[in-house]
């Protein structure tokens, strides 16, 4: 049994739904069972966040407008793929159906002059409640036997609207009892990604780019063999071939090589995707849509051996580095939990935390929109060690990235620090800080904003990872 995810560019006109539609069908005809999970038609969800944002602030207009465009958007589809007028007309009731409720939510925000993390889960899982019965419809007109299912019957979550996690036994259970049927059957169920329920039925999502997660957690549910992700390059590169033209497809990847890159900007991936699938031990492949020949990359526990002692390197930007810094934190025990407190209570993230041996200071990178919150928390909550000078400032310096290194085979492996250091330090570029995990898989760096790209380019070079199986 394969799972085979199309993300929204696979699915963002009716050639590609076209595409996606020959894709299942070569699957259908060589497994005999398959389980299809759509993202939103590409651009909508963005569409639909940003015209309820625009009716919590009293503004109508933007939502009347995504109605009518989401209608066009998807009635073109089906009007170009779906030649079954029967099959057309009931399309058309649906998208009716769907974007009245869509209307009638923001009509609502509009009233209250307030936009709930409940309500914006409900409003932002519309575009895939659209595209997985276009999608289904468009495989039967293929030949494919087709039936679309609401992720929402299937994918039981915490109620964490905006980024719920799935609860594992029911999510089981519901996902064999409803789609185990269809399998057998020859259907092929086509599943909305990105959305979910609580155990009350409440809508939830799970996250931006969770259709990845989707197909993931039913992959895990149904033990299948594989779990594809169809998107719209040549699976995981050494880097982003935009800032490195000579990057090249990685053949083969482990899980914790693939989640690392993953989090640390690299956007084939939903950074929760490989969890499910370490769990049940089911191979992930990163496959193009508009380049199906191509082997893409698998991710796998144990990749065959390699020479590469780097895989690849990926950037997060967009990001602040808050350093607590002061004399009088010196073997003061409790000073990293409250500051990390203080950061939860924040609601951010922390992507990376550096110490310095001294203990006289502490930096974490969070992302730049979390800032105020963040160092407004950190100084109430060192308002006495700031007033007594044992802290001296809580200290934000923005425009920053963070560059990461990552290969399991640096582990154990002399000399990597100094290629990295060696290739910066020969293009004058200055580390602000480091931190490499016990792991020994990533070594981060925290540098300029404008020193980003070449230095991506200088490491990539002195790891010559544009060389297939190099000797780095």
């Amino acid at each position: 049994m394969r799972i085979l995810k199309f993300g929204g560019t696979s699915v963002g006109s009716a050639d590609a739904f076209a595409q996606v539609a020959k894709i299942v069908a070569t699957a259908h005809q060589q497994d005999g069972q398959v389980v299809v999970v759509t993202s939103a038609m590409s651009g909508v969800t963005d569409i639909l966040i940003n015209a309820a944002k625009a009716a919590a602030a009293g503004d109508r207009r933007p939502y009347r407008e995504a109605r009518d465009e989401l209608m066009a958007r998807h009635q073109m589809v089906a009007g170009q793929l779906v030649s079954d007028g029967v099959e057309r007309a009931a399309l058309g009731r649906l998208f009716e159906a769907r974007l009245a409720a869509f209307e009638r939510l923001c009509r609502s925000v509009e009233v209250l002059g307030e936009l709930t993390a409940r309500g914006l889960d409900v409003i932002s899982g519309t575009g895939e409640r659209l595209a997985a019965p276009l999608l289904a419809a468009v495989l039967r007109a293929h030949g494919v036997a087709a039936e679309w299912v609401d992720a929402s019957e299937l994918i039981v979550t915490t109620n964490v609207f905006g980024n719920a996690d799935p609860i594992i036994e029911p999510t089981t259970e519901h996902a064999r009892r409803r789609l185990s049927p269809l399998l057998q059957g020859g259907v092929v169920p086509v599943v909305t990604g990105f959305v979910g329920a609580t155990a009350d039925g409440i809508s939830t999502t799970l996250g931006r780019g969770g259709s990845d997660y989707s197909a993931a957690i039913l992959g895990a549910a149904l033990n299948a063999d594989e779990v594809q992700i169809w998107t719209d390059v040549n699976g995981i590169m050494t880097a982003d071939p935009r800032i490195v033209p000579a990057a090249r497809t990685i053949p083969e990847i482990s899980y914790i090589e693939a989640a690392e890159l993953a989090f640390y900007g690299a956007k084939v991936l939903h950074p929760k995707t490989i969890l499910p699938s370490v769990e049940r031990g089911i191979a992930l492949r990163v496959l193009n849509t508009f380049d199906p020949d191509h082997a893409g990359t698998l991710i796998v526990k144990e990749p065959k051996p390699s020479k590469d002692v780097a895989k690849a390197i990926s950037v997060i930007k967009g990001l602040t580095m808050v350093t607590v810094e002061g004399r009088g934190m010196l073997g003061v025990p409790g000073i990293a939990a409250r500051t990390f407190t203080a950061v939860a209570r924040a609601n951010a993230n922390v992507l990376m935390i550096s110490q310095s041996s001294s203990e006289q200071s502490i930096s974490f990178v969070i992302r730049e929109g979390e800032r105020d919150a963040v160092v407004g928390q950190l100084q109430a909550e060192m308002a006495q060690e700031l007033a007594s000078r044992h802290i001296d400032q809580v200290r934000p310096l923005d425009g920053i990235v963070i560059v990461a290194i990552v290969g399991a085979a640096m582990k154990g492996t002399p000399g990597i620090a100094a290629r990295i250091f060696g290739a910066l330090g020969d293009a004058e570029i200055n580390v602000i800080a480091i931190a490499q995990g016990s792991s020994e898989c990533n070594i981060s760096l925290v540098l300029a904003r404008g020193d980003a790209d070449e230095a991506v380019r200088k490491i990539h070079d002195a790891f010559r990872l544009n060389e297939a199986n190099g000797q780095n």
